[in-house]
């Protein structure tokens, strides 16, 4: 009784207008995840790289800001470092933050 026909027109989409109601989220979610998902998978498998190619000589950042000499590379997910002379702490390997030079080892004696 109230209801026009253009206003019949505009409700009477039926499925294709729900789906055409979704792809904005589509995309926005696609424009996320190339922009901020993608890219941080990216970094962190860079990380895990690095972190894999640890050995003894390197000379290493940590996240605390610590820099030292990897002395032991230990199996159970920590290295040794060496940060002055005759000071060694242990240190998760995750925590790595970056590598600041790559030596060779020195040979032992």
């Amino acid at each position: 009784m109230f209801v026009t026909p253009a206003f019949a027109q505009a409700t009477g989409g039926g499925a294709a207008g729900a789906f055409g109601s979704f792809i904005p989220l589509i995309l926005i979610f696609a424009i996320m995840y190339f922009l901020l998902i993608r890219p941080q998978q990216k970094k962190v498998k860079e990380h895990q790289k690095m972190v894999e190619a640890l050995r003894r000589g390197d000379q290493v950042i940590t996240q605390g800001g610590i820099v030292g000499k990897v002395t032991k590379v230990k199996e159970d997910g920590e290295i040794e470092v060496e940060i002055a002379t005759g000071v060694k702490v242990r240190v998760i390997k995750s925590t790595v933050a970056q590598v600041i030079s790559k030596t060779e080892p020195a040979a032992e004696e």
